[in-house]
Order: structure tokens, then sequence, then C-alpha cells
């Protein structure tokens, strides 16, 4: 381990997004804050001392403000604020010399180098080694030309970017100062919805500041924020300038990094979220030892399981990765892993869906032998695969789907032409989707137009007369899965029953 321990939706959607780090300077600006006259954090009232509290009436509030002041002054020294300079070169348009008859109504122009601007942007981060190491956000350093950091006693020391991992949105930063003392780091896999905790930063470059929360959710992802998510929501105050520092404990231990903020106002909304520490750990400790990030592959089309799907292949439950294709000379057509199969641990840890199996496979090390659990047949089988590198683009990802008749689609049968004009060189059998109704029950199971349908319950369909005997053969009171293909991405699809 690393750390040191040194005691015990749309275009609308994504402009709701605020990644809280790289806060440009003007937002610093008086016209940012609430009048003085208004601030309700600046009025200070005294509590009663504790002498003067002797009853249990005061007790339990009385611990918590000293939990909340334990914190504040253990968490304070380690705590550091990022600055982030990019030079930038403008543009400008200068007029070309001319003489010609029109010269007196025309002007032309080229465009010429201009001056060089500065960007400044501002963020956290936090102390995690006594060798000076500072853990922060990749979108709060990323692209920089130069970067500093003050630190608590308000000295500015000039810092290096030891690497960054853009998929997670991680940065690891180096100051030559040993003085600085490192966090104690958390375990985030034992956090607990309600918990208390404590986001530390420097918001609109305000340095010293702590907001006080509960967990409000574990596990989010799919929020659009990285590519590898595995949020910790939290209703702790986290605005713009608070991205890279940390989220910590009652007990003084961090737990995670402060990343982003949902808003539509640029405002505390009371949904932040937080990178788990203990997934940044594995993240820290390559980007010391080899300045980058190399993540292990697996090489399987894999989906979320639904009620319909999984009852489908007789499996109970909806939790785990159902694969949908397996391509040739990948990791895990080496293992035997088969189309139809359920992943359902990694290593012994259960797989609840596909967001947990892309990151444990991702955080896994190229050339890791890794036994895995799958459900197969009505029954479960252990496999043993050798993890590859992942390189490109990933095969851990979800795909998509849609179908005919009363299904809301149009088919055609697959032929090398039709093939050519839908830009599906390659693929000869199977029905093609043409035309998908809007509303329609294919639409809404998520077929489109370039799908190839090619089996009806893992039956091939070759034509349409088959497809449409397969429906009916196959066709429960529940509805059928059929196997789809878009490009080279190969899917299950479950169509409900229709009326």
């Amino acid at each position: 381990m690393f750390f040191s321990s040194t005691i015990s939706e749309s275009a609308s959607k994504l402009s709701g997004w605020i990644l809280g780090g790289a806060v440009a300077a003007s937002l610093t600006t008086a016209s940012a804050m609430e009048p003085s006259g208004t601030d309700r954090d600046s009025l200070t009232v005294s509590p009663p001392s504790h002498r003067e509290t002797q009853g249990d009436d005061f007790s339990l509030a009385d611990e918590l403000s000293l939990a909340f002041e334990s914190v504040a002054e253990t968490i304070r020294p380690s705590v550091v604020s990022v600055s982030a300079v990019k030079k930038v070169q403008t543009t400008q348009l200068r007029p070309i010399p001319h003489h010609g008859p029109l010269g007196n109504l025309f002007q032309f122009f080229h465009q010429a180098p201009g001056q060089n601007q500065v960007q400044e942007g501002y963020g956290t981060g936090f102390v995690i080694d006594g060798r000076g190491y500072i853990l922060t956000n990749n979108h709060v350093v990323g692209g920089a030309d130069e970067v500093r950091v003050r630190t608590w006693d308000d000295r500015t020391i000039e810092a290096e970017v030891v690497g960054s991992d853009p998929k997670t949105d991680l940065a690891v930063l180096r100051v030559e100062d040993d003085s600085l003392p490192p966090v104690r780091m958390g375990d985030s896999d034992a956090l607990r919805v309600g918990q208390w905790v404590v986001a530390a930063g420097t918001p609109f470059g305000l340095s010293s500041t702590i907001t006080s929360g509960i967990v409000s959710a574990k596990g989010r992802s799919r929020m659009g924020i990285a590519d590898y998510e595995d949020f910790i929501q939290t209703d702790a105050a986290i605005n713009p300038g608070n991205s890279g520092g940390p989220l910590v404990n009652l007990r003084g231990e961090v737990v995670g990094v402060n990343t982003a903020i949902f808003s539509k106002s640029g405002g505390h909304n009371g949904i932040g979220f937080a990178i788990p520490v203990n997934m940044a750990e594995s993240i820290v400790e390559r980007l010391i030892e080899d300045g980058k990030i190399v993540r292990g592959w697996l090489g399987v089309f894999i989906q979320d399981l639904d009620e319909g799907l999984a009852e489908s292949f007789g499996y109970e439950g909806t939790s785990g990765a159902l694969v949908g294709d397996v391509p040739a000379d990948t990791p895990a057509e080496a293992a035997g892993i088969l189309q139809g199969d359920v992943i359902t641990h990694f290593q012994g840890k259960e797989v609840p869906n596909v967001e947990r199996l892309r990151l444990e496979v991702a955080a896994t090390r190229p050339g890791s032998r890794v036994e895995l659990r799958v459900f197969r047949d009505g029954e479960f089988e252990n496999l043993t695969v050798e993890i590859g590198e992942l390189e490109g683009q990933e095969f851990e990802r979800k795909t998509n789907s849609r179908q005919e008749e009363r299904l809301g689609l149009a088919l055609r049968e697959m032929n090398p032409e039709l093939a050519r004009q839908m830009g599906l060189d390659g693929i000869l059998g199977g029905l093609a989707v043409v035309q998908v109704e809007p509303y329609g029950v294919a639409a809404r199971a998520g077929i489109e137009v370039r799908d190839v349908i090619l089996a009806v319950q893992g039956e091939p369909a070759e034509d349409l007369p088959g497809f449409r005997k397969l429906l009916a053969k196959h066709r429960g009171s529940k509805g059928v899965r059929l196997t789809v293909q878009n490009g080279n991405n190969r899917r299950f699809v479950f169509l409900p029953a229709t009326e």
C-alpha cells in the first residue's frame, strides 16, 4: 500500500455539471460573494462554555462539535491550494495591403500570432506522503504549464505533475518539501449511507475551509464525469475550487477525493461527488511508479440484466454482468467464456453490475491470473483468465438494441448489397432493422436502425418467415430474448410480450 498511515442527459444535463477544480480567477471577485451585510457565515455566536453545560441537554451537541473541531485541526496542515497556469497564444486578424480598385471598399485580413495570455485556475490537493506527494484531480492541473501549491502556513511552492489519469480524473503532484504532514487514510468501502463526513478545501481560492454533511449514496456511476466512476455522493457543500480536496470521516481519515458538483446555477445544491479513496489508492501507486496507468482487459461485450433477460436464461435475480459477445483472440475467449454467460464473481468479489466488473478488470494489472465465477446453462462454473492489457477502444461497455411486426419495426433479410448500403460489410446473415417506430415495443427495448437480429432465444433467425416462426414458438407470457449485432458489437435484447 502506498499511502502513508502515520497514525491508526443531454446538453442541459451536461450544463448542470460543474467540475469544481479549475475555478477561473474571475470567480474569486466580490461579485461571486454575498454582501458582507447578509453573510450569515460571518456572524459568530459564542456557544455556552463546557463548564456551563453540565447537563445531558448539550453533551451530544458538544461531542459532535468537538469532533468537527478535531477533524479541522487534524486535516488543515495537510490540505493545500493548487494553482494551475496555462499559457495560451491568441490570434489576431491583421490587414493585408491591397492596392486594387476595390482597395477603398474592402479590407483583406490574415491570421497572425497574437499575444500570450495566461489562464489560471484554482483547486485543492492534499499531502499523501511525507516525501511531498500530493493528490488532486486531473481536471485541476491537466494541460497546465505551471503548477504551484499554497500551504496552510501561507507558503507558495512550485509543484511537479508526477502523473495524471483522465479516465478517473486523478493526478499526483510532488513538491520539494518534506515538512508537510500526510493525511491519515481511511477505508471508503466501510462508509455507510448517513455517516457524517467533512469536505475540506479552498473554494473560490479561500484557504482552510471545511463543510460538513452526510454520505447520501455510494456507488454512483454513469454520471458522465469520468470514464471509470464509483462515486460517493454527499451533501457536504462542495463548491468550485474544492475539487481535489479530501472528504474526511469524523475520525479525521480521508475517505474520498472531492471531484464534482451537480448544479445548474453554479452554487451548492446539496449534491456533490467524491472518488472513493480505495479506488484512488491503486491509481496513485501506479502513477508514482510508472507515471501512467496501464489497465487490465478482459475482452467481452457485457450488459446489465433485467428481469426478462435473467428469466430467459434461467438465472435468478438481476445482479452480475451478462456476456453479449466474446470476440476472437481475447483473454475471455482463451479462458472459455461464452456468449450468454453471466459473470457473478471476480476474484471472489461479487459482481453486482457491469460498472463494477469494468472497475475490477481495469484495476487489475495485465498478466495477472484471476478467478471468475459464471452462470451457464443453469449451473455455476469457475474459470481462470489471464488479464490482458487494454489498448485503444474498450470492449467492457454496455451496448444498445431494437425489432418487428407489432413490435414497431421494419426488417429486411441481409444480403451483400444491403450490407454495403448500411455500412455492415461482413454481416451476411440475419435480419437488418431498417426502420424503428419511435415509441414502439422495439424502440423501448433498445432496438435501432442498422441493428441486425441474429437469433431468437438462441436459435438462428435466417429469414423473415423463420423469424416469425421463432417468435411464435418462443413467445412466452413475458417475452423473448434476441441476439442483436451492431457493427462489431453483439448483445442481447429482451422483447416483452405484446397484446
